[in-house]
C-alpha cells in the first residue's frame, strides 16, 4: 500500500508576489465550473483522465482545433499548460459532487438544497517541470504571474525545513509540491510517496493492543491474545499537561465571564496544548505496540459529531480522539501494523467479566467503576478489555465456515450480539471454537 505524508516549507523572503498568480488560478477554476455545468450531460458519460481532455477539446484553440466553443485563451494569456489542467481537474470535482448532492435533494434523500460550486480558497498545484523546478535543496525555481506574464521566480526555501525534509524523507517519493498560504507566510507543501506491506497472520497467531482513548487520562492499552489472556497493560496519563489544558480553558471562562467573546490568543494556547497530548499519545500507543510487537491495534469506532450534553461536554469538545486515531494509523501502517476499529457501545459501561452493568463516578471519581460483585476496578482498563475482547470476537467468527460458525453461537449466544460482548464473551467463544 501507498503512504502519503506531506511536509512544508516557508517560501523566504516574498509574500505579495503569489497573490495575483493564486488569484489567476481560482478564475481559471471558476471558469472551468462553468463549462462544465453547461455540458456536464455529456462530460459525465466520461471517466478518469478522458474527461479533462474533454474540457480542454472545448476550451483550448490549437493547431489542429482552431475553433472551440469556449475559447479560455482569450480570457486567460499564456495561461501555463499543467496548471489549467489542475484547474480543469478541480472544477470537475466540484461540479461532480455539486450535481450529485443536487440529485439527492431531488430524490429527498438529502434536506438542504446545495451552494453553486465556487473555487473559494483552493491553491494550485506546481507541477515538476512545468511550474516548478528544484535547483538544489534550499533553492527551487516556480512559475508565477508577474510583470504581466507567467515566468520562472527563484525562491529560497527555509535552511531548518529543508533538513528536516531531507532528514525524514530521504527513502521516499517527492510529489508536485502545492502553494499555500498560512497567515501572512507562504509555503511549499511537499508530498511525500512511500510504499508499506502489511503482515497477516491467522486471527489465532495475532497479537492485539487495544487502546482505551480517555477523557480523564489519555490512554490506556491492553496486549491480547485471541483466548483472552492479557500479556500486558500500559497507562498514559499525562497529569501536567493535563493540568496546563486545564488552566488554558479556565482562563476563556474567566474572559467569556467578564464579556469577552472572541479571545483566539486563548484559544490558540489551549489548542495547542491539546495537540501536544495528542501527539504524545499517539507516540505512546506506538512505542507500545513495537515493544510488544503486536500485529494490530484497536481502536473503538466513536461518533463524536452533533451537540454535546453532561457535565463532560467541554472535555469532549476538546478531545482528539479522532486525531490521535489518524497519527497512529500513519505510522503504524509505516511499520507493517494494521489498525482496526470495532463498536464502541457499551465497552465503558459493561464489566469485562460478563457481570453486567457498571456504576462509574464512585465518589465524584470517574475512572474508577464499581461492578455488581462489589469489585472497584480502573473504568478505562475493563473498556480496553472489552474493546480488544470484540475485535477478536469478530474476526475469530468471520474466519469460521457457516455450519461451525452457527454451532459456536448456539454454544455461546452472547457473541451473536456485538455491542454486549465482553472479555468473558471471548473467553467463552475460544473455547468453544478451540474443542
Amino acid at each position: 500500500m501507498d503512504l502519503y505524508s506531506t511536509y512544508s516549507i516557508k517560501i523566504k523572503h516574498y509574500n505579495k508576489i503569489f497573490l495575483q498568480s493564486v488569484d489567476l488560478y481560482r478564475k481559471a477554476v471558476d471558469y472551468f465550473i462553468q463549462v462544465c455545468l453547461q455540458e456536464w450531460d455529456s462530460l459525465k458519460l466520461i471517466k478518469g483522465v478522458k474527461t479533462v481532455n474533454a474540457v480542454e477539446a472545448l476550451t483550448i484553440r490549437t493547431k489542429n482545433r482552431p475553433e472551440v466553443k469556449y475559447d479560455f485563451s482569450e480570457k486567460f494569456y499564456k495561461f501555463p499548460s499543467y496548471l489549467r489542467r489542475n484547474a480543469i481537474a478541480e472544477a470537475i470535482g466540484k461540479t461532480s459532487s455539486y450535481m450529485s448532492n443536487l440529485e439527492n435533494y431531488n430524490k429527498g434523500i438529502a434536506t438542504g438544497r446545495p451552494g453553486m460550486p465556487r473555487a473559494g480558497k483552493g491553491y494550485p498545484v506546481l507541477y515538476h517541470g512545468n511550474c516548478f523546478v528544484r535547483e538544489d535543496d534550499y533553492t527551487a525555481k516556480i512559475k508565477v504571474f508577474m510583470r504581466n506574464t507567467w515566468d520562472w521566480l527563484t525562491v529560497s526555501l527555509r535552511k531548518s525545513d529543508a533538513d528536516y525534509i531531507i532528514r525524514h524523507c530521504s527513502d521516499a517519493k517527492e510529489c508536485s509540491p502545492s502553494l499555500m498560504k498560512r497567515g501572512k507566510e507562504w509555503f511549499l507543501d511537499f508530498p511525500f510517496r512511500e510504499s508499506a506491506e502489511l503482515e497477516k497472520k491467522e486471527i489465532m497467531e495475532q497479537t492485539v493492543l487495544a487502546v482505551d482513548l480517555g477523557i480523564n487520562s489519555a490512554c490506556v492499552c491492553t496486549v491480547m491474545r485471541p483466548d483472552g489472556t492479557v500479556m500486558g497493560r500500559e497507562f498514559l496519563r499525562l497529569p501536567v499537561e493535563k493540568d496546563r489544558l486545564k488552566k488554558a480553558v479556565n482562563r476563556i471562562k474567566k474572559a467569556q465571564q467578564h464579556g469577552n467573546r472572541r479571545t483566539p490568543r486563548l484559544w490558540g494556547r489551549a489548542d495547542g496544548i491539546n495537540d501536544d497530548i495528542a501527539v504524545k499519545t499517539a507516540a505512546f500507543i506506538i512505542e507500545k505496540a513495537e515493544q510488544y510487537a503486536v500485529d494490530v491495534i484497536v481502536f473503538e469506532h466513536l461518533e463524536l459529531n452533533g451537540r454535546k450534553r453532561g457535565s463532560q461536554k467541554q472535555k469532549l469538545h476538546l478531545w482528539k480522539a479522532k486525531y490521535v486515531q489518524g497519527i497512529v494509523m500513519h505510522k503504524a501502517h509505516r511499520k507493517g501494523i494494521c489498525v482496526r476499529r470495532i463498536n464502541a457501545r457499551g465497552t465503558s459501561r459493561l464489566a469485562y467479566d460478563g457481570s453486567g452493568r457498571v456504576e462509574r463516578g464512585i465518589a465524584g471519581n470517574y475512572s474508577v467503576c464499581r461492578f455488581q460483585s462489589g469489585k472497584v476496578y480502573n473504568c478505562d482498563l475493563n473498556a480496553s478489555y472489552n474493546i480488544g475482547a470484540r475485535y477478536y470476537i469478530r474476526e475469530i467468527l468471520k474466519s469460521l465456515p457457516k455450519t461451525e460458525r452457527l454451532v459456536a453461537e448456539a454454544k455461546v449466544p452472547q457473541c451473536t450480539k456485538r455491542s454486549t460482548c465482553t472479555l468473558s464473551t471471548l473467553i467463552s467463544l475460544y473455547a468453544a471454537v478451540a474443542v
